[in-house]
């Protein structure tokens, strides 16, 4: 998009709780534990993705993306699908964007990226 930056991919950290989980370290009610709010949004939401599920792998993983941020009053909190952004990135000055991975089936969630959008100021990192 535009205007994405300041990404911060947590695939390293899924990854490290999936091996963790599979290694009996940790128990499947400790990583499959999407609050019905999460559920709900991945149904109405999320966009779907070829990805099997880490925990269950019975059913894909389902993508749900989170916008928080100051400028987007009431927005603010909100599960958008992935088309809305490039017109909020126009609308608002700055917001975060999160995408979590639900498995609709174990309730299996995690962080996968976040990254900031909108038409504010550039950042500056590296530019003297």
């Amino acid at each position: 998009m535009w205007s994405q930056r300041r990404v911060v991919d947590y695939g390293l950290a899924e990854r490290a709780v999936v091996h963790s989980r599979r290694a009996g370290r940790t128990l499947r009610g400790e990583v499959c534990d999407a609050q019905s709010y999460l559920l709900r949004a991945a149904r109405r939401f999320g966009g779907p993705t070829e990805r099997l599920c880490p925990v269950c792998e019975k059913e894909n993983v389902t993508n749900v993306t989170d916008v928080h941020g100051d400028s987007l009053r009431r927005h603010a909190g909100q599960a958008k699908v992935t088309s809305e952004l490039a017109v909020m990135a126009h609308d608002y000055d700055e917001f975060r964007v999160y995408v979590v991975e639900v498995c609709q089936g174990c309730s299996w969630n995690h962080l996968t990226v976040s990254y900031v959008l909108g038409n504010g100021p550039p950042d500056l990192v590296g530019q003297a």
